[in-house]
């Protein structure tokens, strides 16, 4: 099983942007002493649910604060950026580290990103297949042209070539699955998903089943499906008691989640409904590993076995404090994983 920390650089109430980063670079640091074995960095603009804009950006900063770590994006937005730029950022990331960063991708949001970007709504209801593509061909191929309906360029030579590290394939790519129709196109390419930590595990045993179909269907090879890195996103905290760790979510998250999502402008005044922050939260605190250390445990073992998803992304920064952060990061790595390794 591999634990990693899930970092959105969240920006609770009262709280400003460079405390918010501040945090996100410790508990990188953190997690690598905790024994960790990755760190999930995520990207928002112009909100405080997150106040990272660049996850590729960040994530070069803490492979060069770190040592054994992996560090990967969870994730960057296609549908805002070209996939050959994230292409290039992605092969010096993953050649300068040594192998250790992981590219997660996403569809994203209908949001006001794709206007001041000027991707248009198109990018993100369209293009996102168009744009998987040309990214996954800029990884694994010497030299890319495209002629397709948004991109359409002469052949031009890959440079750096992230296949230059010879005893390992190019960079591993995740993607963000949230409908059958992501987990199909994951599955076309063989890449494996990243699960939202809204899902139940019935829901992720349901897309991984749905996958695992697709996949061979396309070609993926028995041996391959069944080692696919299917990673699912949750929340962590971890007390002696339960209800301690519930009481620390439920005092701070509700508050940062009402100020970030509703902070969320849709990019063609399309309504938008926004989760009641309380129900949200006591929903989290009932899917994930929030309690004693033998509570988280158990609770990620189940969801390995109900799901057979062995990597997982935990938020750890859900008390909005960073001292408290720390503790929680150090009690998931002393008292958590020895439990289920």
């Amino acid at each position: 099983m591999r634990v990693g920390a899930f970092v959105l650089a969240a920006q609770f109430p009262g709280q400003g942007h460079g405390e918010a980063l501040y945090r996100a670079v410790r508990t990188a640091e953190v997690a690598e002493e905790a024994g960790l074995d990755a760190v999930w960095l995520a990207e928002h603009h112009f909100v405080p649910y997150g106040v990272c804009p660049s996850a590729v950006t960040l994530a070069g900063l803490l492979l060069g604060r770190t040592r054994r770590i992996r560090v990967g994006t969870a994730v960057s937005v296609l549908p805002t950026t070209h996939p050959v730029t994230l292409g290039e950022q992605t092969a010096v990331l993953h050649i300068a580290s040594g192998g250790r960063f992981t590219l997660g991708v996403g569809r994203g949001g209908p949001w006001v990103d794709l206007e001041v970007f000027n991707a248009g709504v198109q990018a993100y209801e369209e293009a996102f297949p168009e744009s998987l593509e040309l990214l996954m061909r800029w990884l694994r191929e010497p030299r890319v042209g495209a002629s397709g309906k948004r991109f359409s360029f002469r052949e031009v030579p890959v440079v750096p070539r992230p296949d230059e590290l010879l005893d390992r394939p190019g960079p591993p790519v995740l993607v963000a699955c949230t409908s059958p129709a992501g987990v199909r196109l994951a599955a076309r390419h063989g890449l494996p998903m990243l699960l939202g930590m809204h899902s139940t595990d019935e829901e992720k045993a349901e897309m991984v089943s749905l996958w695992r179909k697709c996949a061979l269907e396309s070609g993926s090879s028995p041996e391959h499906v069944a080692t696919a890195g299917h990673v699912a996103a949750g929340v962590v905290q971890v007390a002696d008691r339960r209800q301690e760790a519930a009481e620390t979510l439920l005092k701070a998250m509700p508050g940062w989640l009402r100020q970030g999502l509703g902070a969320h402008v849709t990019v063609d005044g399309r309504e938008r409904r926004m989760r009641d922050p309380l129900a949200y939260t006591e929903l989290l605190c009932s899917l994930h590993p929030v309690g004693s250390p033998r509570l988280c445990a158990d609770r990620l073992a189940a969801t390995a076995e109900r799901t057979g998803i062995r990597g997982f992304a935990l938020l750890a920064e859900g008390s909005g404090d960073l001292a408290a952060t720390e503790e929680n990061l150090r009690r998931l790595g002393a008292e958590v994983l020895p439990l289920i390794r």
